[in-house]
Parts: C-alpha cells; sequence; structure tokens
C-alpha cells in the first residue's frame, strides 16, 4: 500500500516538473551542437566553410613568435532570414593568445550584417607563443547574431581545425657575383628557403627586358645582355634548404666597369596550396677583360750575360696590375728560378721582359725547358696567374783565341825604332854644330 501511494505521488510530481524542463530548454536557442545520435539533425543559420590565419583577401604564412596575426574565421548564412548584429569568440589551445588583453577567449566583433546565403567572416588577432609547433591544432568559435524582424540573440559553436603553417621566406644569391665583358659567363644562381615551410612547384624566370615581366622589378641593364636559358622549372624546395639553377650570359664590352642587375620572377604554391610570386634582382659586377698571351721567348747575350726574353700582349679592353714574370726550370733543366717585376700590363701594346740566367751547378749548355708564370691583378685585386711553357736553347760561350806575334814583326818594329832614335840623335848633333 505504501508503496503504490510513492509510485503515484512520483508520477503526479514528474507530471508538474515536465513543462519546467522543456521551458528551460527552449529559454535560448542554441545551434551547432553535437548531435546525440548518429541520425540526429540540427537544422541551423550558420554553417563553417574555413578557419585560417590571415585575412579576408589573403592567407598568410605564420609560425612560433610571430604575433598580432589575423585569424579568420569564413562563414556562410544558410538559413531564410537575413542575420545582423554578428559577434564572436575565439577559444583557441594553449600557445595562442588575444593580442589585445589576457585570457583565453579572443573575441572579434564585426557589428555587420549577413544577406540569406551569403558568406561573411569574423577576423581575431592573435599571438604565437614561441614554442609552438607547426602542425594542427584544434579550435572553437561561438557566433552570436540576430535574425531580422526576431528579437533574441541565437548562438552557433563550430568546432575546427586549423595549421600552424610555419613561413617560407626566399632568398637568392650569385655564387660569383663577377663576371667579365666581352665573354660568355658560367653563372650559377642560388635560390634558398631560409624559411620554415616547405614550398612547391617553384618556376623561375629571368628577363631582358623589364616590359616581359609581369610584376614591378627595380631597373635593369639587361637590354644587350645574351642570356642562353632563361627558364627554370625547380620544383620543391624543403625548409632550410637550397636549389641552384645556371644559364651563361654574353657581357658587351660597354657594360665594363657596372652592376648588372638580373631580374628574376619566382612563382611557387605555399603552404596553403595557392599560388604565389616574388620578384628579385641578382646584382653581378663587371670586370673588364684581359686577355694575355706570352711570345717571341728567346734567349739572347748581353754583355757576357744570356738572357731570356719574350713579350707580353694583352688583347682585352682592360689593363693587368703589378705584373711579375717568373722563370722556373722543367724537369732536366738546372737553370735557376728567377723573378721579373713588370709593372702594369696595358692594351693592345706589348711588354717586354727579360730575366738573367743563372744556373745551379755547372752550367749545361743547349735545349732547357721551362716554364714562364705571369702574375697578375686584376681591377678588384684578385691575383691571377697565366703560365707558359717553353723550350729554349742556350748557347755554349766562344773561347776567345789569343794570337802569336811574328818574330819578324818585332824585329822590324825594334828596328824602326832604333832608326827612328839615331834620326833624331843625328838630327840634335847637327844643329849643335851648326851652332
Amino acid at each position: 500500500m505504501n508503496f503504490k501511494i510513492m509510485l503515484v505521488m512520483s508520477l503526479f510530481a514528474m507530471g508538474l516538473l515536465t513543462p519546467l524542463i522543456f521551458n528551460d530548454s527552449f529559454a535560448q536557442i542554441l545551434t551547432g551542437r553535437t548531435a546525440s545520435a548518429p541520425f540526429d539533425r540540427d537544422f541551423e543559420d550558420v554553417k563553417f566553410l574555413d578557419a585560417y590565419f590571415g585575412t579576408l583577401d589573403e592567407k598568410i604564412q605564420v609560425q612560433g613568435g610571430d604575433n598580432n596575426v589575423p585569424f579568420t574565421v569564413v562563414l556562410v548564412n544558410v538559413g531564410s532570414h537575413d542575420i545582423t548584429g554578428i559577434s564572436g569568440q575565439l577559444s583557441m589551445p594553449l600557445g595562442f593568445s588575444p593580442s589585445s588583453g589576457s585570457g583565453t577567449i579572443i573575441y572579434a566583433d564585426s557589428g555587420s550584417s549577413s544577406l540569406a546565403g551569403e558568406t561573411f567572416h569574423l577576423t581575431f588577432s592573435l599571438d604565437i607563443d614561441k614554442n609552438t609547433l607547426i602542425q594542427q591544432y584544434p579550435g572553437t568559435v561561438k557566433i552570436d547574431y540576430s535574425r531580422l524582424r526576431e528579437s533574441g540573440v541565437r548562438s552557433t559553436f563550430v568546432n575546427f581545425d586549423f595549421k600552424v603553417t610555419g613561413d617560407s621566406v626566399i632568398n637568392v644569391r650569385a655564387v660569383e657575383p663577377f663576371l667579365t665583358s666581352l665573354k660568355s659567363n658560367d653563372i650559377i644562381i642560388e635560390i634558398t628557403n631560409d624559411g620554415t615551410a616547405p614550398i612547391s612547384s617553384v618556376d623561375i624566370i629571368a628577363a631582358n627586358t623589364q616590359s616581359e615581366l609581369t610584376s614591378p622589378l627595380p631597373v635593369t641593364n639587361m637590354e644587350n645582355v645574351v642570356i642562353s636559358k632563361s627558364s627554370w622549372t625547380v620544383g620543391n624546395i624543403d625548409a632550410k634548404s637550397t636549389t641552384y639553377i645556371t644559364t651563361t650570359v654574353y657581357i658587351p664590352e660597354s657594360l665594363k666597369g657596372d652592376t648588372l642587375q638580373i631580374p628574376i620572377l619566382i612563382s611557387y604554391y605555399d603552404a596553403y596550396g595557392e599560388q604565389r610570386q616574388i620578384s628579385k634582382s641578382i646584382d653581378f659586377y663587371i670586370k673588364g677583360l684581359i686577355d694575355l698571351t706570352i711570345f717571341n721567348v728567346g734567349v739572347i747575350e748581353l754583355s757576357g750575360t744570356q738572357i731570356i726574353v719574350g713579350e707580353i700582349i694583352n688583347e682585352g679592353n682592360e689593363g693587368g696590375l703589378f705584373g711579375f714574370i717568373t722563370v722556373d726550370p722543367g724537369t732536366d733543366s738546372n737553370i735557376k728560378s728567377n723573378t721579373q717585376f713588370i709593372d702594369e700590363i696595358d692594351v693592345d701594346a706589348p711588354v717586354p721582359f727579360n730575366v738573367p740566367i743563372e744556373f745551379d751547378g755547372e752550367p749545361r749548355y743547349g735545349e732547357h725547358d721551362i716554364t714562364i708564370t705571369l702574375r697578375y691583378k686584376d681591377s678588384t685585386r684578385d691575383e691571377i696567374f697565366l703560365t707558359s711553357n717553353q723550350t729554349i736553347f742556350i748557347d755554349e760561350p766562344a773561347i776567345e783565341e789569343i794570337d802569336t806575334v811574328d818574330p819578324t814583326m818585332i824585329i822590324i818594329l825594334i828596328v824602326l825604332v832604333v832608326s827612328v832614335a839615331i834620326i833624331i840623335a843625328v838630327s840634335k848633333r847637327k844643329k849643335n854644330r851648326d851652332d
């Protein structure tokens, strides 16, 4: 009997509480909640589209330590009514914080409206801790809005994933920054990704004239330069890695002493899979051409000393500086090594040299193989060596013959001297007698 009374009272109490429970449940309109069963459907006014670092117009790559970076959540109004008074609250994991203020909630208040079927976005400003790793993270955003011609505020909660992509930083440089005029030059260009994000499908274009490129570039003087290859398909460049491209350019004489700027356009896909283009300029200093030849090498005798002589001709457009000629013996030669300073080597004017021959030990005459080394500096003070292997012939000095004197000639000479002396003596006596 008591059990029956308690059961009736319990059912009566549940009947009284049921309206209260359902009234509380609909006191606020909530959408975007997690379904309690796989087939539950929750009809919403707002649907999530994307979340990324950047603004509505451009995604940006970020890495740990970046501050005051924009984070954009893109949504769409899928309801049949226009919505207004849109605001948002962003909850991010550890390592992400509001750029202004403190706490874990990051606010954005667009105050805008969205027509039915149109997209809208919320942009938040946040800081990324320097220890944050490059990987995917979860986040949650709460969107508050109101329907037109309807009182009350609706809220939608969205869970999403986003990625800290890392940042790609592309630098270019010439491996050898000096080129020479009046000749073809092989050049190597280094392309380095100094960032923390890889880049893919890298294409590079170099242009002879600025009008050939679609993006603004520094003023260039490539108009009269002949370049053998001007486009390269590089592929992928991982973070903290380098690749190289090569080409050949012919530099006219008019650019001697100038800086040549080669503009290049780099096209690639970033960590978001979006194509980007950047412009770079590679600078080269143009040196003059020093084109030297050693010729007319031989041996002459001067004042009893045999000397190696020769000439140097410069067929370039720039003189050599601080020239030295060194003669070194070959394998079977005992000539001592000797050096002569010849100073400047002008253009189109033969420069003579002469190096005295000295022997290491007893003189050995005949053929000698020697190496002539010309050492000089160019306009950038780089030291350059030019060697020439030569064969010279050293003659043995002639032996001086001692002439024998004919005794008859000596007698005749004595007779003549005596005759002259007698004549002089007779003349003096005669003169004295007359006096």
